[in-house]
């Protein structure tokens, strides 16, 4: 996520930007989220689902009028620039000069400049992608820009620690078992420790770390350069991951159906809210990248309705996905990693399938761990970046991406608890993003809008929480969130 005015990119229609967020929005939350379900209880899951679902939405509109916002602000700042320009070359050229000169300049600059396209006149359309940072920069003071980028870094590290435990978590669990290699994968009644025996003489836990170092050598290698042209590779990706969805689904469906569903989760159990809250929260993340995913889209016209239609489509998968498990399986058989639960002989007869599932993370994980890798690392150099300077070679390829591959790699060497590095990462860094950001730039936006262009300019894609309570009760949940997850963990460890 770079902190600037980008290319738009090529335009699609609204129906395939509608695909794009849900499938940005639908990754590697989803897998954590069964357990989460089953640990806090189906009812108090699915109302904490709808709830966080609703709430995302209406940050998702305030980032949207945001996005309007700065595009007006710019679109109004080139107008000025390019009446200055004219004013000057007035005062210095014949009234016979200056007219052959405006004829040369519309004709030239009419077509490039947004602010002069014939099919977008209001000053709102949302024509130039300008990501978070940038509106940042816009609307916030100094300390504001810092504190956004901060929270953007957490979240990224957060990213990557969960990527790099996902990854050997998931070979291990495949290529181990208490009494070593067994093709079957996980026992349903064995439970394993990582002091376990896996190959020989080493542990399971050994085998997780020798896999996270193989993992890091070869993706770790990617931060210090650029990413690029990956398109088809995420292509593949994606398709691999809606496969391994619907399989996981129709598989839970057909044990229930026959009779061999072994779940029977609680209706509520709050001890378990704390990580559900987190797995929600991380599981609707999109904010952060609806820049790149709202400005190419050719037709505006009923935004907000394709991203509410958006929203319900994605809580029915969610809700079907997590139902199913929580009724296929017992609550205290469901791994952090849901797919590792159809690696079970009795699950699953056929071996491929078996292998698909379970090694289903490490394919898709391992081509986004790279991409979030180069983002982190530029939102560092953007952090520290003053205007006209450059960064010496050490720093900008050996120092930014060192401090952004070592941290991660450490959290996952420590641990791989995935549905608690999942909780922590959404209910800190994601509240942050999800709520604390986009209320403040929706609020913020409206009040420099409004002194830029008066009281009577309407944002043609003004959020329908325009009141300005919502804004306060949106930082109010968030703070409430940060309280109550801080509390809940505090209280957890005492109890220990």
């Amino acid at each position: 996520m770079a902190g600037e005015i980008t290319e738009t990119g090529e335009l699609y229609s609204s129906y395939v930007g509608l695909v794009y967020m849900f499938n940005l929005i639908v990754g590697t939350g989803a897998l954590t989220m069964p357990k989460a379900f089953a640990t806090a209880g189906w009812l108090v899951s699915l109302v904490l689902l709808v709830f966080l679902g609703f709430m995302s939405f209406v940050t998702t509109t305030f980032v949207i009028e945001a996005m309007a916002a700065a595009n007006a602000q710019l679109r109004w700042k080139r107008m000025e620039n390019l009446k200055e320009e004219e004013d000057d070359d007035s005062s210095t050229a014949s009234d016979s000069d200056v007219l052959i000169r405006d004829n040369y300049e519309r004709a030239e600059k009419r077509p490039i400049l947004s602010v002069q396209r014939r099919g977008s006149p209001n000053p709102f359309e949302i024509t130039d992608r300008v990501e978070m940072g940038q509106m940042a920069s816009m609307f916030f003071n100094k300390v504001g820009v810092n504190l956004f980028y901060f929270c953007i870094i957490v979240y990224l590290y957060g990213d990557l620690a969960i990527y790099a435990a996902a990854v050997p978590f998931s070979l291990m669990q495949v290529t181990c078992s208490a009494t070593g290699n067994d093709s079957c994968g996980v026992e349903a009644d064995t439970k394993y420790n990582d002091t376990d025996r896996c190959w020989g003489p080493l542990r399971r836990v050994d085998a997780y770390r020798i896999y996270l170092a193989i993992f890091t050598l070869l993706l770790g290698p990617f931060t210090f350069f650029d990413v690029q042209k990956t398109k088809y590779l995420q292509i593949l990706t994606s398709l691999m991951r809606w496969i391994a969805f619907a399989v996981m689904i129709v598989l839970a469906l057909v044990r229930i159906g026959h009779g061999q569903g072994e779940g029977h989760p609680p209706l509520a159990d709050f001890s378990g809210v704390r990580n559900l809250f987190g797995v929600c929260v991380y599981s609707f993340m999109c904010q952060h990248s609806l820049p790149s995913l709202i400005t190419p889209v050719s037709s505006k016209r009923h935004l907000t309705r394709l991203v509410f239609l958006d929203y319900v489509l994605i809580l029915a998968f969610y809700g079907l996905l997590s139902f199913t498990a929580i009724f296929c399986f017992r609550g205290d058989s469901l791994m952090d990693m849901y797919t590792l639960n159809f690696a079970r002989c009795d699950v699953v007869g056929l071996a491929a399938v078996r292998f698909f599932l379970g090694l289903f993370p490490v394919f898709t994980i391992s081509t986004n761990f790279p991409i979030i890798a180069v983002t982190l690392r530029n939102n560092w150099k953007t952090l520290f970046h003053r205007e006209g300077g450059t960064y010496p070679w050490v720093v900008d390829r050996v120092v930014f991406p060192t401090i952004t591959l070592v941290p991660p790699v450490l959290v996952a060497f420590c641990t791989h608890d995935l549905e608690s590095l999942v909780g922590i990462t959404g209910a800190y860094a994601g509240t942050g993003i999800q709520y604390v950001i986009p209320a403040f730039l929706v609020y913020h936006c409206r009040r420099d809008t409004q002194l830029a262009f008066g009281c009577g300019v309407s944002n043609k894609h003004r959020s329908p929480f325009r009141h300005t309570f919502w804004v306060g009760f949106v930082l109010l949940w968030a703070f409430s969130c940060f309280i109550f997850v801080t509390a809940n963990i505090v209280l957890s460890e005492t109890k220990l």
